[in-house]
């Protein structure tokens, strides 16, 4: 009885097996995997994969860039904005 009751209760006998919470893979830096890739304030192109339809800069969990490369992201995206390429905000 115990060992039906620990089956339906663990299916893959696992101690801290949980389906709610399963691994995610670790995303990979574009900007890392890439050597050619570089990041250039101009083009708005580029700049567009690391802005949400708001305008806002993504965070490093949504992007998968690592922080060196955040930091660059951010502060292209703040050069563009700065000179009309890329708007503060969206409508």
């Amino acid at each position: 009885m115990a060992d039906k009751k620990q089956n339906r209760r663990n299916n893959r006998n696992d101690d801290d097996f949980n389906p709610r919470f399963r691994k995610m893979r670790k995303k990979v830096c574009p900007l890392c995997a890439d050597k050619d890739l570089e990041l250039d304030y101009k083009n708005a192109e580029q700049l567009r994969k690391f802005i949400n339809d708001k305008g806002k800069i993504l965070p490093r969990r949504a992007t998968g860039a690592c922080a060196k490369h955040q930091r660059d992201i951010t502060l292209a995206v703040k050069r563009a904005r700065h000179i009309a390429v890329l708007p503060y905000t969206q409508n």
